[in-house]
């Protein structure tokens, strides 16, 4: 009772690991184990598996070396081995119980390995037979009874189903495999636009198919011409049978390709030493295009099995239609080269404009992602297109959430709308105008930097707010003028008068007033001024240390100190009293932002081949960002009584000399830097 349980629980196992899709050679070697386990007195169990030349070739079994021996070298053959011949054609099991009173095994093994007794199964499912089972002992007789055999069938029929399964799952994949490889032989031809390319193709899965690259297509309309070989060879008609006959195929080539054409049937020459001839017909709509043929010139394959005729077949069936469609389209194929040229040139030039944009462009799709940066996009931390492409825009610009880009990326995406706006980067100070446009995948941005924009609109109010005083000051000055000096010479004739004298006080108070609105109308005069004459070439250093000795007064009084260095410069196109001014105007600020002990610098030098540069640096704290920005203003002022003019009349002069203003600042202090455009100057000049 143990034994039968034993027994059903290792067919159970068997048929658990048969459904687990193990390699067929690990299944085997559990069914012959089984039966080992199962006939104990049995010293040897051994799995041999058809080969294409008959015989039956070891593949599992245990043990798996018998006497030096391995299992996969030990052959069967039928034609010697009479009992393995009667398994075979009986499918039925013989069990011999003593070898010496029966002829049938073949006599060597069973010399060699003292065979006493020996069991032979087929391994058979229907009426197919996948291969034989040998049971046999060691000089000793296994003494099998019918119970066992049945036993050891049990098993072996576990084999046979373990093998069918491995041949259909084999099939299938095989099946699955010719059908995708047709899939892809019917893509690939879709795509062809010439002849030789539909051919090209065709060559290609044949020779995968066929294990050769020796093919040959011969043209009805050119057989007496030329005939279009595979990539590898390009010989003539004459050269392919030559070829032929040098490997051994000598049969009328001419007759072979007739018959073909004639039947519309493949021809199949085997057995030249493993040489293969295959002709097969190219016919598409009734009609007979031409003859693909296919010979295994290195015999690297044995002859070519059935199934690979019948795949050869239809990839040469698929691959007419488009010959033959392909043959009447010969006369556009130019055409159609040409308009590929012309497409490719288009999409050339298409990169080639974003590229040559020098404002940034780029594309992202629905995620976010970038698929497309040009050369001229600013990136942070030095990253470059490559390193980005792929990533989400907000992952490389995390600075950017919540904000106005942020934002109207994201109507743009969501509504599908253009948008324009401009936006201050966080990354490098930049302003930058934007237009986003939605695409089928996603956006398109284009970025411009107007940072320089941004400085010439700001410097447009401030001219414009100089014109506008300059235009008030000329407007009303002489009117006020007037007035303010009447009643300054009554002031001054009141003080003369003795019984006044102690109103004196008030006197002086009030011409000190029309004096300050006198000087405020002169500055809004000076401010005002856009005249150009009077410049005249004269060296900027001259005029520095002309007003150096008024300078160190000031410094002076103010407990303060004065440094000057002046380099090798040109002359300059110069108004004397306005340059004079300017400076005046500098110095005094840079004095009044220091604390007692400091030093303010005057400097002047040449930066380059057009530019001379006049700077005023002080040591005072700095000037903070939020008031950079006005400097220059009209009436804006951070002093208690000043007017908010100085620097705006320094900026006036400046621009009416070619020359610009810019400004360093930070704890250590503040540097004004007047660069004078030289090569302008010598064009006004001119």
């Amino acid at each position: 009772m143990l034994s039968e349980q034993t027994r059903y629980s290792r067919l159970a196992n068997i048929t658990k690991i048969i459904n687990t899709k193990l390699e067929l050679r690990e299944v085997l070697q559990r069914v012959t184990k089984a039966i080992s386990e199962e006939i104990v007195q049995c010293d040897s169990v051994g799995i041999y598996l058809p080969q294409k030349d008959g015989t039956f070739r070891g593949f599992a079994g245990k043990p798996e070396v018998i006497n030096g021996i391995t299992l996969d070298t030990q052959v069967i053959d039928p034609e010697i081995d009479l009992l393995a011949r009667e398994v075979i054609e009986t499918q039925k099991a013989i069990y011999i119980p003593d070898t010496s009173k029966d002829n049938r095994p073949d006599p060597r093994p069973v010399k060699a390995f003292k065979i006493k007794s020996l069991l032979v199964l087929p391994i058979a499912f229907g009426h197919e037979l996948f291969g034989l089972v040998f049971l046999f002992d060691y000089g000793t007789p296994m003494n099998l009874t019918e119970s066992e055999i049945q036993s050891v069938e049990a098993y072996v029929n576990m084999a046979a189903v373990a093998i069918q399964n491995a041949n259909n799952l084999t099939q299938k994949e095989d099946l699955i495999s010719e059908k995708q490889l047709l899939l892809n032989v019917t893509r690939d031809l879709s795509m062809c636009v010439s002849i030789v390319e539909s051919l090209d193709i065709c060559f290609f899965y044949l020779g995968k198919v066929l294990d050769s690259k020796s093919i040959a297509a011969h043209l009805l309309d050119s057989l007496e011409k030329t005939t279009i070989f595979s990539k590898d060879y390009e010989w003539t008609q004459a050269d392919w049978v030559a070829n032929l006959k040098s490997i051994g195929i000598d049969q009328n080539y001419e007759t072979m390709m007739q018959e073909v054409i004639k039947t519309k049937r493949i021809i199949s020459i085997p057995n030249l030493d493993s040489k293969d001839l295959l002709m097969i017909p190219l016919v598409s709509m009734g009609e007979v295009l031409g003859i693909i043929a296919v010979v295994n010139v290195e015999g690297k394959a044995d002859n070519y099995h059935k199934s690979q005729i019948q795949l050869a077949q239809s990839i040469v069936d698929a691959t007419a239609p488009i010959f033959s469609n392909l043959l009447y389209m010969d006369q556009l194929e130019n055409m159609v080269e040409e308009r590929t040229s012309e497409l490719a040139a288009a999409n050339e030039k298409v990169t080639s404009v974003i590229e040559s944009i020098t404002d940034g462009f780029y594309a992202l799709n629905k995620e976010w992602e970038f698929i497309y940066l040009n050369k001229h996009q600013y990136l942070p931390q030095n990253k470059t297109a490559e390193d980005v492409l792929g990533k989400n825009i907000w992952d490389v610009f995390p600075k950017n959430l919540d904000t106005v880009m942020y934002k109207k990326l994201h109507r743009a995406m969501s509504d599908r709308v253009t948008v324009h706006f401009e936006f201050l980067s966080t990354y490098n100070n930049y302003w930058f105008e934007v237009v986003a446009y939605p695409y089928d995948d996603g956006i398109c941005c284009l970025l411009k930097n107007i940072t320089e924009k941004k400085k010439y609109e700001e410097e447009l109010k401030r001219l414009s707010s100089l014109d506008l005083i300059g235009q008030m000051a000329a407007g009303i000055s002489h009117e006020i003028r007037n007035p303010m000096t009447t009643a300054r010479g009554f002031l001054q004739l009141l003080k003369e008068e003795d019984e006044l004298e102690k109103y004196n006080g008030y006197f002086n108070l009030m011409i000190e007033e029309l004096d300050r609105a006198n000087a405020i109308i002169t500055e809004f005069l000076s401010m005002g001024n856009t005249k150009t004459s009077d410049l005249e070439m004269l060296d900027l250093n001259l005029i520095i240390h002309g007003i150096v000795p008024l300078i160190k007064i000031d410094t002076l009084n103010q407990n303060k100190f004065i440094q000057v260095d002046t380099k090798d410069i040109p002359e300059l196109l110069l108004n004397r009293n306005e340059i004079r001014q300017l400076i005046i105007n500098l110095y005094r600020n840079g004095l009044e932002a220091m604390s007692a002990g400091k030093v303010l610098s005057i400097s002047t030098y040449k930066e380059n081949e057009n530019c001379v540069v006049l700077a005023v640096r002080d040591q005072g704290e700095g000037i903070r960002p939020e008031i950079v920005e006005k400097l220059g203003t009209p009436f804006y002022t951070t002093k208690d009584n000043g007017t908010g003019l100085g620097l705006g009349i320094c900026y006036a002069i400046a621009a009416r000399h070619n020359a610009k203003i810019e400004i360093q600042t930070g704890l250590e202090g503040t540097t004004f830097l007047v660069k004078f455009n030289y090569k302008k100057m010598n064009k006004v000049l001119l």
